[in-house]
């Protein structure tokens, strides 16, 4: 039967596939829509099966909450282009409104909620047939509490926050799930820093302050023997600097034995309570840097996040966070 303009406009709303693409499923099921459709959701699973080992880096970040509860989710694309689609973020926000009126935990689960005539996941995969691109689901996480904030970074849909309060504070909370966006941390104060964490802190501290000391040592070791030091700080300075007629080979000979040996010297009588306390040092820098309530305020920077919470409520305590960008930083 002869295909006409109204079932091609039908399926393609239905679908979202294009028109050629319609017509020619239309002409394949003689008319049938519903068969159409199964064609057109083939065809999808086909080309998203081909573009599986590509790299999604792109997509759509949303975040939204209902009442105690919030949520992020990312729907990745292979394209820019296709990740500022209007299809593509309406997509994004009717899995994410799926998921939170249903209250899921894991991507999992929202993956098997119902969509359409399948799942979300078939949309996903029905999306990826239509587009061309490899696309996948990411990002989901969750925190739920008395109350909820989420935020969208300069609407982008790129970076979103999501945080959780024992109790509502409207303003503040805006605020701090600005300031996560923006300071990136990884912990509300240093119980929630994993020992791990710290530990490899406190190993990559000692080690970086032991160099430290030793460089000290051969600069000065360098100087006083009449050599700068920046112009034999490694075998290509050293080759340059004497085709440049800064340094003779002589002075190259006589810095490499004083780097060999004043090196040995000082990293075998390094003291330990020194070291040992530079590196609490630096730990304690990183622990401001990373904890949240440790961090200094962006909407004010005479005080940190738990400072200005205090002054705002007393009783005001963060419950958790989340934070979602899909930007490598």
């Amino acid at each position: 039967m002869a295909v006409t303009m109204a079932d091609i406009t039908k399926l393609r709303k239905m679908s979202g596939a294009g028109m050629m693409d319609c017509k020619k499923a239309l002409t394949e099921s003689d008319g049938d829509i519903e068969k159409a459709m199964e064609i057109i959701r083939k065809k999808g699973q086909a080309i998203a099966a081909k573009r599986s080992d590509r790299d999604a880096a792109e997509g759509c970040v949303l975040a939204k909450k209902d009442g105690g509860f919030a949520a992020t989710i990312a729907l990745k694309c292979e394209t820019d282009f296709v990740a500022k689609n209007e299809d593509f973020i309406a997509l994004t926000q009717a899995i994410l409104d799926a998921a939170v009126a249903n209250k899921c935990q894991t991507l999992d689960e929202i993956k098997a909620l119902p969509m359409g005539n399948g799942t979300i996941q078939d949309a996903v995969t029905d999306r990826s047939g239509i587009t061309g691109e490899k696309m996948e689901l990411d990002g989901y996480n969750v925190v739920e509490g008395a109350y909820t904030t989420v935020y969208n970074h300069m609407g982008k849909n790129q970076l979103c926050t999501i945080v959780a309060f024992n109790k509502e504070s409207e303003s503040v909370a805006h605020n701090i799930a600005m300031q996560i966006a923006a300071m990136n941390p990884i912990a509300i104060d240093e119980a929630g820093v994993p020992e791990s964490v710290k530990e490899q802190e406190i190993q990559v501290a000692i080690e970086k302050t032991k160099a430290e000391q030793v460089q000290k040592a051969v600069e000065a070791a360098l100087k006083k023997a009449g050599i700068n030091p920046s112009h034999v700080d490694s075998e290509d300075h050293m080759e340059s600097n004497m085709a440049k007629g800064w340094i003779t080979a002589e002075d190259v000979a006589k810095a490499k034995e004083i780097i060999a040996t004043v090196s040995a010297e000082k990293a075998a009588n390094l003291p330990e309570q020194m070291i040992q306390n530079i590196a609490k040092g630096r730990l304690s820098k990183f622990l401001k840097e990373v904890c949240l309530l440790n961090q200094e305020d962006i909407m004010d920077g005479k005080k940190t996040v738990a400072e200005t919470m205090k002054e705002a409520d007393p009783e005001l305590k963060i419950v958790a966070f989340k934070r979602f960008t899909l930007r490598a930083e």
